[in-house]
């Protein structure tokens, strides 16, 4: 087999390394030139332009980060679609809304090309390690051609029925989730410190006890450490949860959770803070409510 990974950020360069470990010949595209040259250094092949993509490429993997840039390196004036033999695979890991899935399946399909709606979850940890989840809906074709690739990626790949745009409909409900449980995790750790507990206290009862979820463990240990260095950045759950509350518009289904989540990030954001890892819509409380987080500047 050979692969492209379209998007050698956080998460694409680690499914390039991950590609390359499985024996998957795996050539890459970044605007990145430091990223491009970190994948030849890792044994893969770099290209500078996507009309430089190899005749024979089995699979194209498309992690960028939203819509928009799926739509330019796709199908912009030197677009991989148009370069990618007859039959190939596109696999569009990135998040992006369940309509918009369905309108680019239907464009890459005219090309010859199979469509895999393929977001991913797990983060940059488990991209390198190969153990990622994917959330994938396609065609049986695109499923068996993108097998060897997907078994390189990925622990667990959910096959999610036929029609693109389901496998990001799924991820769009994991999101919604994830956003929630971040600022409820930032939000109780702030109140906590509010109310004179010892942050590293409080974090030791509830990851013990039932208030507890994978969301306060794992972020509320980065405000623990006052560590955002950004896993995930406060502005992709702007993008993300920007996308649910679009289509639960467009289905005239109220999300106030969802809606109040988006407000915290979009409001992180708004404080220059949207590059930092998603933890820090904890600075947010800290902001408005007289406290100082742990072992971080005073506001």
């Amino acid at each position: 087999m050979k692969a492209a990974v379209i998007g050698l950020g956080s998460m694409g360069s680690g499914i390039a390394k991950s590609l390359l470990r499985a024996g998957v010949e795996t050539v890459g595209y970044d605007t990145d030139g430091n990223a491009r040259q970190a994948l030849v250094t890792s044994g893969g092949t770099a290209i500078n332009e996507l009309d430089a993509l190899p005749a024979d490429c089995d699979i194209a993997l498309v992690v960028v980060v939203n819509a928009e840039q799926v739509e330019q390196v796709l199908m912009g004036p030197r677009g991989a679609a148009a370069h990618l033999p007859a039959g190939a695979v596109v696999a569009v890991c990135s998040t992006v809304s369940p309509a918009f899935a369905r309108t680019m399946a239907a464009r890459v399909e005219d090309l010859g090309l199979h469509y895999l709606d393929a977001p991913i979850s797990g983060g940059s940890a488990r991209a390198a390690e190969g153990s990622l989840t994917v959330m994938a809906s396609g065609s049986p074709a695109a499923f068996e051609r993108a097998q060897t690739a997907l078994d390189g990626i990925a622990s667990t790949v959910h096959r999610l029925g036929e029609a693109a745009g389901d496998g990001s409909a799924y991820k769009m409900i994991n999101q919604l989730l994830a956003g929630v449980h971040i600022v409820a995790a930032a939000e109780a750790m702030s109140f906590g410190i509010k109310n004179g507990l010892d942050p590293h206290a409080l974090y030791e009862v509830i990851t013990g006890s039932a208030g507890n979820s994978w969301m306060f463990e794992n972020r509320g240990q980065h405000i623990l450490d006052g560590d955002y260095t950004p896993l995930s950045a406060i502005d992709i759950f702007v993008k993300d949860l920007g996308i649910v509350l679009d289509t639960s518009s467009q289905l005239r289904f109220p999300l106030p959770l969802a809606a109040a989540a988006s407000q915290l990030f979009t409001m992180a954001a708004s404080k220059g803070w949207g590059a930092l890892d998603d933890a820090a819509v904890a600075k947010v409380y800290e902001a408005l409510s007289d406290i100082d987080l742990p072992n971080g500047p005073a506001r």
